[in-house]
């Protein structure tokens, strides 16, 4: 195919995920009433299954979030109903999106990749899936909880815009989501000779180090618990990664031998 093919072979494909994105972001506008009761603030509130969950087996309770939202501007609401359905939208759209992406770049694989291309496609989305779960529900109503409660002097009180509210939200399980992509990447650069598992187990305590301090900055709360329910994931998955890289490497070895 000329370079002008390629173009308009990509274009049919980008316009084919964009048309995904629309539809269920407009599904998601349309149902926001609900989605913003029973998804977005239902992580601010004691009866979040998190919170019951860790009240019932690890003695972590909490209780009402003390602080109220409002709106500061006039598109406020209005903008932040848009930003909602797309991210939603987006989230919910994101195995086609990926599945379309892989269908442009599949032609360019080997016949040996392009028949993994299915499991690919599934490997990215079930991570994907999994990070935004556990931002939901680990990672959120633990920072609301913190943030929510949070007070330099009784006097001050947590009057915070919607605006920034649901961009926290969004923004921090999307990350999650995205961020549980690391043994996808690490796949990627084993392929490219650009990461081996010698080099992974070699600066293994760094890692951990740099996983730990993200979930600091992911938990400000001072407590253990919060931290460990947030690196444990962390430190499994930068394992996954050390055992993905090795098996490339391996891979590699046999096809070269």
């Amino acid at each position: 195919m000329s370079f002008v093919d390629h173009l308009e072979e990509l274009r049919w494909h980008v316009i084919r995920a964009v048309i995904a994105l629309l539809i269920f972001t407009v599904a998601a506008f349309i149902k926001m009433d609900w989605i913003f009761r029973e998804v977005l603030f239902a992580p601010s509130r004691p009866d979040f299954w998190t919170f019951e969950l860790l009240c019932k087996h690890f003695d972590y309770c909490v209780g009402e979030a003390n602080f109220t939202l409002q709106s500061r501007t006039m598109t406020g609401q209005f903008s932040m109903h848009i930003t909602a359905a797309f991210i939603i939208g987006f989230v919910v759209a994101f195995p086609y999106i990926f599945w379309e992406i892989w269908r442009f770049v599949k032609p360019g694989l080997k016949i040996k990749e392009q028949k993994n291309s299915m499991n690919a496609v599934l490997a990215v989305s079930f991570l994907f899936f999994l990070g935004v779960v556990f931002g939901y529900y680990m990672v959120l109503p633990i920072t609301i909880q913190f943030l929510a409660n949070y007070q330099i002097d009784p006097s001050i009180v947590n009057q915070f815009d919607v605006t920034s509210y649901i961009s926290m939200v969004c923004f921090m399980v999307l990350g999650c989501g995205l961020m549980f992509e690391l043994p996808v990447l690490i796949y990627i650069l084993s392929k490219m000779d650009m990461m081996t598992p010698k080099f992974m187990r070699t600066y293994r305590r760094h890692a951990i180090v740099v996983i730990l301090f993200i979930s600091a900055v992911l938990t400000p709360s001072p407590d253990m618990l919060s931290q460990l329910l947030i690196g444990i994931p962390l430190v499994l998955l930068y394992e996954i990664s050390i055992f993905i890289s090795a098996y490339v490497q391996n891979t590699k070895a046999k096809e070269e031998f």
